[in-house]
């Protein structure tokens, strides 16, 4: 027998059809459906209002059930019903607005999407570009994006070509993270250096559009068809590197190649990393391995990216703190936290 649907007004006139007749009193209604349903829900505690109607109607089909919303309603007035926990995301600093006007000013890095090769692995290129002169600086196939495999390659870079003021990257592994500031160890080791972490927002890859565009000719030009293994796809994109940087005309830079503008950054890569100093008034707690501090006879969970670094919980919110320690390590302006 199928069930059969009425609609709001249809229940309530119901409901005074049965008052008005003496069959039961407002209270007794009440109770009638509501017993039955509350005890059908104790019964099947995962069940919602659809599938609780859904089975009372069949066990009795003579009454009128009211509608889906109204055993909602009922279910929800006796805590019966949980609103799911909404997920908590980090803030976001907005459009990247930093104009590239020099080499060195703004890099550039993403992963361009991982592929399978023939033998059954895939690769995921890394890539990082000078912004102005589009020099490809690195194209280096891993075999994830895990942070180990990305470290090696960007102090090779710091190395080779010295520090940029800004890299631009999007949100994810091994860039960004979910926690406080969207702090990564990396990110945490570029601040230190004296280079800005600057994100573009999410979803919005053509706010990276000039990488985006030497992704695809990459894409176009190195792997298809894929290589046999990581080492025979890495010699392809050692030759589309250079080819891209020394030869190739860039529309963008009036036909010339990217190696004739690009030229190394004077910021040399320190050999150990630069302490970090507060004022004196600044109060300073070390950060546990475990990802917080003890402050006024609180723990303080602040992240664990920042473990045994110092910082300063002077300001009155964790926000403002991290703002203030990000400006220090950084020297001038900071991350959006």
């Amino acid at each position: 027998m199928p069930w059969r649907e009425t609609s709001p007004m249809d229940q309530r006139r119901r409901f005074i059809a049965d008052y008005q007749r003496h069959f039961f009193s407002v209270s007794e209604l009440c109770v009638r459906f509501g017993d039955a349903l509350l005890a059908a829900r104790h019964r099947h505690p995962t069940w919602g209002a659809k599938k609780l109607l859904r089975i009372l109607s069949r066990k009795h089909p003579d009454w009128e059930w009211p509608a889906r919303s109204t055993c909602c309603d009922v279910l929800k007035r006796h805590g019966l019903v949980t609103s799911p926990r909404r997920r908590r995301f980090p803030s976001h600093p907005g459009r990247p607005v930093t104009p590239m006007t020099a080499p060195n000013e703004i890099w550039t890095a993403d992963f361009k999407g991982q592929f399978l090769m023939t033998d059954g692995t895939y690769c995921y290129p890394l890539t990082v570009v000078d912004g102005y002169s589009r020099y490809l600086l690195a194209c280096q196939g891993l075999p994830s994006t895990r942070i180990a495999g990305a470290w090696p390659v960007f102090r090779r870079l710091f190395e080779e070509y010295g520090l940029p003021r800004i890299i631009r990257t999007d949100n994810g592994v091994p860039f960004a993270t979910t926690v406080l500031g969207r702090l990564s160890p990396l990110f945490v080791w570029w601040i230190r250096l004296g280079i800005f972490p600057e994100l573009i927002e999410p979803a919005h890859p053509e706010q990276n559009g000039r990488h985006e565009r030497m992704h695809r000719t990459l894409t176009a030009e190195a792997t298809r068809p894929p290589s046999g293994n990581l080492s025979a796809q890495q010699q392809r994109f050692n030759r589309f590197r250079t080819e891209y940087n020394e030869e190739r005309p860039h529309e963008a830079l009036d036909q010339q190649t990217p190696a004739s503008i690009y030229r190394p950054s004077r910021r040399q890569l320190p050999r150990t990393l630069p302490p970090i100093d507060y004022p004196g008034h600044f109060e300073v707690r070390l950060v546990s391995r475990n990802s917080g501090i003890r402050w006024e006879k609180h723990w303080v969970c602040v992240t664990h990216t920042l473990g045994a670094l110092p910082i300063s919980p002077t300001a009155h919110r964790i926000m403002d703190l991290l703002q203030t320690d990000t400006r220090m390590l950084t020297g001038s302006r900071a991350p959006c936290l």
